[in-house]
């Protein structure tokens, strides 16, 4: 199959060529052997739900196309541990990866976001998926000396939720996991996810902080890592921002007359009327 026949003849989406092929859409290169919703995909299931959301919940194409790339996430890559951590794993090959992203883990918060706009009988089984994604995402932070989560975690021999190779037991200040928290946050007031998201302030402050800013940090399950020396953009445009948000009242930039693109700028919900002459209440 060439990797962008996805785009003039939508190929099965309940075969793991779709999940293949729609992560080639974003980078207009073949990535055949690799599947995933972490790193070079995961954008464009973002932008299938946010682009239904930000249309006013006009673009049926968008909508269709993301509930049935989330069947095919469910049906391929879906797995609980033998701890009864949910997780999204890799596909490579042929094989299952049983490993999960740092960057896989805005999932939690973007099926949280599908959740309302999904046919009546399946709101309840994604509202509770999101929060099990989410719940795995926390236990990756949970399970560290520095209570930050690495870059990768894995589930076998035994171990879950844990880095197992010193190449991914890094934390770069990403924002994906408080990301969740915040929509999580907005869609339950569950108060939990507020905890977490203290907690990663906290170990922020510890860890991250520098005379100049904020530090990545080499190794989250050494008592005293080393900073990288680098501070990320996507510290202050997404963490931060979601760590503010979560803290802050849901009138702030409401779900409902606002979206966040994949780097957290907020853009305007279409609240036009039918003959799309307002845009919006903001």
């Amino acid at each position: 199959m060439s990797p962008c026949t996805f785009v003039q003849d939508e190929c099965a989406l309940d075969s793991p060529d779709f999940l293949r092929v729609a992560g080639c859409v974003c980078l207009a290169v073949p990535v055949p052997d690799h599947v995933s919703v972490g790193g070079l995909g995961d954008s464009f299931y973002e932008y299938l739900i946010k682009s239904w959301l930000m249309s006013g919940k006009t673009d049926m194409e968008a909508k269709n196309m993301y509930y049935e790339a989330l069947e095919a996430i469910e049906t391929y890559l879906l797995n609980v541990s033998p701890g009864g951590l949910t997780y999204i794993a890799e596909w490579r090959g042929g094989i299952l990866d049983h490993k999960m992203g740092h960057l896989a883990c805005f999932s939690g918060g973007m099926i949280a976001l599908g959740a309302e706009d999904a046919k009546e009988e399946k709101r309840a089984h994604y509202r509770e998926l999101a929060a099990q994604i989410t719940k795995t995402c926390h236990e990756s932070y949970a399970r560290s000396d520095t209570k930050l989560g690495p870059e990768a975690f894995w589930f076998n021999s035994g171990r879950e939720a844990i880095a197992t190779q010193l190449s991914e037991s890094y934390y770069i200040l990403r924002p994906e996991v408080v990301e969740s928290y915040m929509y999580l946050w907005r869609q339950t007031h569950n108060p939990i996810y507020r905890e977490w998201g203290w907690e990663v302030v906290l170990a922020l402050e510890k860890y991250c902080r520098t005379e100049a800013g904020f530090s990545g940090i080499q190794d989250v399950y050494s008592s005293t890592p080393s900073h990288d020396n680098k501070q990320q953009s996507f510290f202050l445009a997404e963490t931060l921002k979601y760590l503010y948000l979560l803290f802050s009242e849901d009138d702030l930039l409401s779900l409902e007359d606002w979206v966040f693109n994949t780097e957290a700028h907020p853009l305007p919900v279409n609240h036009s009327d039918s003959s799309g002459r307002a845009w919006g209440r903001h």
